[in-house]
């Protein structure tokens, strides 16, 4: 069973664009980049970039990848009232890590800041809500969507959104994530509002 990527373009009526990655497995062979990464690949790749990535590098590199869970299983680890963050790699140009959530666990409202990152989901359900921001009337809702294992979702940088495992899921989720340039201070939203807060992610759990 492999993934399928496809990479679609929405235009918002404010003429900006947003971009989205969107991976289904598929059990049939279908006409797509060959998975010859495995975790360690796609790591080391990472590491030897001397430029920051676009969206759709990212997208492509982890459509070549199959993750298996025991080459994760150093980077897993869960724990009670936030989520955990572990880091895999990180240079000037890139970074990435393994995210692992229990039920109920998410993000605020937030950008990247000057970072667009690809999102994969190894296990469980996640859930990912968009945001418009008007500095007038504030923050409003845009768009909803459940992802799955195998789901690819991709955040341009001024995309605005909340990720994380939904309370109904029942289950763990673990999710990898490939920023570039590594993230900074983010901002965050909330919804209603017109004010913006800054907001740095707490160190990774392990680096």
């Amino acid at each position: 069973m492999k993934a399928r990527g496809v990479l679609a373009r929405n235009r918002e009526s404010s003429a900006q664009s947003e971009v989205t990655l969107a991976v289904q497995l598929e059990s049939e062979t279908i006409s797509q980049p060959a998975c010859n990464f495995c975790f360690k690949d796609l790591a080391e790749t990472l590491l030897t970039l001397e430029s920051v990535p676009s969206l759709r590098e990212l997208g492509v590199l982890i459509e070549r990848t199959a993750i298996s869970s025991s080459e994760l299983q150093p980077y897993l680890g869960f724990k009670a009232g936030n989520y955990c963050r572990h880091r895999v790699m990180r240079n000037d140009f890139v970074e990435m890590l393994v995210l692992c959530w229990k039920p109920g666990q998410r993000t605020p409202i937030h950008d990247h800041n000057g970072s667009h990152g690809a999102v994969f989901v190894h296990e469980g359900i996640m859930w990912e809500t968009t945001f418009e921001y008007d500095a007038e009337t504030g923050l409003a809702y845009k768009a909803h969507r459940e992802l799955r294992a195998g789901g690819l979702t991709g955040s341009e940088l001024s995309d605005i959104h909340q990720i994380g495992n939904p309370d109904v899921s029942g289950e763990d989720l673990i999710t990898i994530h490939i920023y570039a340039p590594p993230l900074g201070v983010l901002k965050t939203y909330k919804l209603g509002s017109s004010t913006i807060d800054l907001y740095t992610p707490a160190d990774p759990d392990f680096l």
